[in-house]
């Protein structure tokens, strides 16, 4: 008997926090996937080769770097200005661990080492790592508490500084396979198990990242206590019950999501980032335990969001006080704030929730924000960048939030890190595959490698996306197999110009894609969005997937009021937008009318090669030429006005 005890413990032991389910879909790791792309390539490299090494060199010049010394020799004062301002330093990791994983840098290697012991000897004993407050326990900055997460519902940002550790030491031990900052990571995470739980301290979470963050660790390590931990933390969500006689933003519930449990919650509410956060933990939660409560909540805020709190290029979080979602169609554009974390949040939330269903709609989504919302937070250069992303600058217009100029740092610099960490995890979000079903969600020209049924199967694209819709998918399996093949169908070639009808276009259009595979039609199905070929593929199949890229006009749900008689012009997945250093009129002057023609014209040597829809338009001046560029490359050629929306005469 004692033995069969033994032997039941060793299994226990052995089989401890192994999965028992996950994801039903599968994505392709990013150091899977090599980009030969002619769009987002470059873009990459220029994070390799400018905003990260900026970044570090930021995190340097205003203290960050020093917060850290200072705190592994118990002296001084902290001198930055925000308690997450750690958080920069984890990101410009990450980010460069990614990139390292691609580019393989000996120097940059070595400095990460050497960035890592600087960290490490900053967190304490039992694995506290919190600059803030190691620094000068006795007098930390009012943010932080007079002890250890008394202030963590609030502002205190502990967890969320952890949760950035953690997400930054995976990114490195997944990309360099070094324990080094792993370890610091596991330490802090084993502090949060012995300090949070049933019978232990209890807290939401006041800035998410730590719920997804525990389970990305729990994944690497298969301990099961960050992912029952990172549960705890989102089912503590409901203590601050809302005060409708309390009209702060940051006093009432809603700002944190925690005026209600998370499984009652149906709206996409408070602070934007904190949201996509904490929505992308719980579709974490939701694969692994198969929460059915959980999920249905996703779901529903889901369509909330994108049904009605969403603008047109994908940005969300409307208000500028509380950097959050506003009620349902409270999308103003000459005040919009768009937060760029925002938009990356978005990204994350929008993979997982295509990971969970499968259905394409949560790409077209994820696409909108990328080629738009997202990428507009980054110059051209890759050191200058926007916090919010504008929907409008007009002449005249004081709005503080509406930036009309690129900085290079911020004092909350939480944006230009995030996306020197975003920007070369992009691969990991083109292909995906479940058993025998590959998924073509991103058309970005690179090759991966997969395995399908013990098969070796390399799977390729060549494009000029998103400028030309002729897509060429070449398909090579080392054997005949027999697999299905899944590439996505946008909406914007099914008429949908984003899920839930916010916003439509204003007239239909046959789709009229075509599918060839080595020349020939062939037979498919469309299966949730996606054109499905199920087929006995072999080596040199090629596959001809041809979207014919119209200009498009948008228009806005009636609820949308701002916005009635105006259209927003689309092609493929690009929003475009008027600047005036290209048009003659005052941009707020612009008037289109209803049988405008547009033509679109590749300019290679306009921002980094560009198409410019142009017209000749207007009815109130007559005939002028009128510009329009893809909105992520406004203000990279200084100061000016800027509009997404234009009057329609009809």
């Amino acid at each position: 008997m004692k033995y069969l005890i033994l032997l039941i413990l060793l299994i226990s032991k052995l089989s401890y926090g192994q999965k028992i389910q996950d994801y039903k879909i599968d994505p392709i790791s990013f150091n899977k996937v090599k980009l030969t792309d002619k769009f987002w390539l470059p873009r990459i490299e220029t994070n390799k080769n400018v905003t990260i090494p900026a970044s570090f060199e930021r995190c340097k010049a205003t203290g960050r770097i020093k917060n850290f010394e200072m705190a592994a020799a118990k002296a001084g004062k902290f001198c930055t200005t925000f308690v997450f301002d750690d958080t920069d330093i984890y990101k410009t990791i990450e980010g460069a661990s990614y990139s390292l994983a691609v580019y393989p840098d000996a120097k940059l290697d070595n400095f990460l080492d050497s960035l890592i012991t600087v960290v490490a000897n900053a967190q304490e004993p039992d694995g506290y790592l919190y600059t803030a407050r190691t620094i000068n326990p006795a007098n930390p900055p009012a943010w932080s508490g007079k002890q250890r997460w008394e202030n963590e519902a609030n502002m205190s940002h502990e967890l969320y500084n952890s949760g950035h550790l953690i997400e930054a030491a995976v990114a490195h031990f997944q990309s360099t396979g070094k324990r080094n900052l792993l370890n610091i990571a596991t330490k802090n995470a084993n502090l949060l198990v012995a300090t949070f739980g049933e019978n232990k301290k209890s807290v939401a979470p006041g800035h998410e990242i730590i719920e997804m963050a525990l389970v990305r660790l729990y994944r690497v390590t298969s301990n099961k206590s960050y992912l029952d931990l990172a549960k705890f933390f989102i089912n503590q969500r409901g203590k601050k019950k809302y005060d409708n006689t309390n009209k702060n933003p940051f006093k009432n519930g809603d700002y944190w999501q925690d005026s209600e449990p998370l499984v009652d919650q149906r709206e996409a509410m408070g602070h934007a980032v904190r949201a996509m956060y904490l929505y992308s933990g719980v579709a974490d939660i939701a694969a692994i335990t198969g929460d059915k409560k959980f999920q249905k909540a996703i779901d529903e805020i889901w369509n909330n969001m994108s049904g009605k709190k969403m603008y047109v290029q994908g940005g969300i979080g409307a208000v500028p006080d509380g950097e959050r979602f506003g009620n349902d169609y409270e999308l103003p554009n000459a005040t919009a704030y768009n937060e760029t974390c925002a938009a990356i949040g978005n990204v994350y939330w929008n993979q997982r929730m295509f990971l969970l269903h499968g259905e394409s709609k949560y790409i077209d989504v994820m696409e909108k924000v990328l080629y738009n919302a997202l990428l507009s937070g980054v110059g051209l250069d890759g050191k200058s960048f926007f916090y919010t992303n504008a929907m409008q600058i007009m002449d005249g217009a004081t709005h503080k939030d509406a930036e009309a100029t690129r900085s290079g740092w911020f004092e909350c610099s939480c944006c230009p890190t995030n996306m020197a960490r975003f920007l070369p995890s992009l691969p990991g979000y083109i292909y995906a595959q479940t058993k025998d079903r590959v998924y073509v969600n991103l058309f970005v020209s690179s090759q991966t490698d997969l395995n399908i049924k013990n098969t070796k199967v390399g799977i390729s694209q060549s494009n000029n996306y998103p400028w030309d819709g002729n897509l060429n998918i070449a398909v090579n399996p080392e054997n005949k197999l027999e697999f299905q093949l899944k590439l996505r169908l946008p909406g914007w070639m099914r008429n949908e110009a984003l899920p839930n009808g916010l916003y439509q276009y204003d007239s239909e259009v046959k789709p009229n894609f075509s599918v060839k595979v080595n020349g020939e039609n062939i037979s498919y199905h469309v299966e949730n969005g996606y054109v499905t070929i199920n087929r006995n593929w072999q080596k040199g199949d090629k596959v001809e997937f041809i979207l014919p890229l119209q200009v498009r006009k948008v228009i806005a749900n009636e609820n949308l009021a701002e916005n009635k008689g105006k259209v927003s012009l689309q092609r493929g997945p690009i929003i475009f937008c008027a600047e005036s250093i290209d048009n003659n009129e005052k941009i707020e002057s612009i008037n289109l009318s209803a049988n405008t023609v547009f033509k679109a014209d590749f300019k290679p040597q306009l921002l980094n090669g560009v198409v410019t829809l142009n017209t000749i338009t207007s009815e109130k001046t007559g005939k002028s030429q009128l510009t329009l560029i893809p909105y992520y490359a406004w203000a990279n050629r200084g100061k000016g006005q800027m509009n997404i929306w234009f009057s329609e005469s009809k």
